[in-house]
C-alpha cells in the first residue's frame, strides 16, 4: 500500500495505509505527448488523479535535495468566456497536474494548497490524521497561470480555493475520468503501461521503484540530504 499522509510538529512525515477501496481504472493518457494547454483562469476543477512518484532528484537554490514526490491531477469544469464548454478538441476536460514535495513542513506547497483548498489551517491533530486519498473525487477552484521559461510555455497551478457556494447550489458537474491512485509499494502495472513515457520515466528513476526491481538504488550525492521545507515544484510542460 502506499501512505496515508501524516505529519507532526517538526514537519516530517509518516506513512501508513494509503489509497484503501478505491477503484483504480482510470482513462488513457495520450501517449504522444501532444497535450492541449489549459486556458488560463479560474476554474472548476475535480481532483481525480494522485500518483507516487517515489524519491526524485531535485536541484534548488544550489542545492541537491531527494524528496519524495507526490502528483496531483485534476480535471476541469466550465465554460470560456463565450460560454462554450471547456473542452478539448476530442471532447474530453482538460487536465492539468501539479508535483508536490510529501512534507507536511510549515511552508511546504502540498500543506499550503490543501489549506487553502479547505479554506482554514490545519490542526495538529489534523495533521495526524489528515489521509491525502480525502482529495479525490473533491471539487475545487483553481488558478492556472501560463508561465514562459526556455522559449517553451507551461501552464501551471497557481492556487486551489474552495468551491464558492452558489456554484454549490447550482449542482456540481459529474466527473469524467475514473479516479487514478498510484503507489510503489503496491504497484498497479497495467495502470503504470498506460502512463506517458515522461512519466514512466519519472516513477522508474526512483529508488523505490529501483529496489522493487531487484537494483541497486543510486546513492545519493555527498552532502545531499532528503529534506523538508521549502520546495521548488516542477512546471509541467504541454
Amino acid at each position: 500500500m502506499l501512505y496515508s499522509f501524516y505529519g507532526n510538529e517538526a514537519g516530517t512525515v509518516s506513512y501508513g495505509t494509503f489509497f484503501t477501496g478505491v477503484n483504480m481504472s482510470f482513462y488513457v493518457e495520450n501517449k504522444g505527448g501532444n497535450f492541449e494547454r489549459c486556458p488560463a483562469g479560474m476554474h472548476l476543477a475535480r481532483c481525480y488523479r494522485i500518483i507516487d512518484l517515489g524519491t526524485q532528484k531535485s536541484e534548488y537554490m544550489g542545492q541537491t535535495k531527494y524528496l519524495h514526490k507526490v502528483m496531483l491531477g485534476w480535471e476541469i469544469h466550465g465554460t470560456d468566456d463565450s460560454g462554450k464548454p471547456l473542452l478539448m478538441q476530442d471532447k474530453r476536460p482538460f487536465g492539468i497536474f501539479k508535483n508536490y514535495t510529501l512534507s507536511w513542513s510549515e511552508k511546504a506547497n502540498l500543506r499550503l494548497d490543501l489549506q487553502s483548498w479547505r479554506g482554514r489551517p490545519f490542526t495538529q491533530e489534523e495533521m495526524r490524521k489528515f489521509d491525502l486519498k480525502n482529495v479525490l473525487g473533491a471539487f475545487c477552484m483553481l488558478n492556472i497561470i501560463e508561465t514562459n521559461k526556455d522559449d517553451k510555455t507551461y501552464t501551471n497551478v497557481n492556487g486551489v480555493t474552495p468551491v464558492p457556494a452558489i456554484i454549490k447550489q447550482s449542482g456540481m458537474p459529474e466527473g469524467v475520468n475514473k479516479l487514478e491512485l498510484f503507489n510503489l509499494q503496491e504497484p498497479d502495472m497495467a495502470m503504470f503501461e498506460t502512463f506517458s513515457d515522461n512519466l514512466k520515466a519519472k516513477i522508474t528513476s526512483s529508488p523505490e521503484w529501483q529496489k522493487m526491481q531487484g537494483k541497486a538504488a543510486p546513492a545519493p550525492a555527498t552532502g545531499a540530504a532528503p529534506a523538508a521545507g521549502v520546495e521548488e515544484d516542477e512546471d509541467i510542460p504541454f
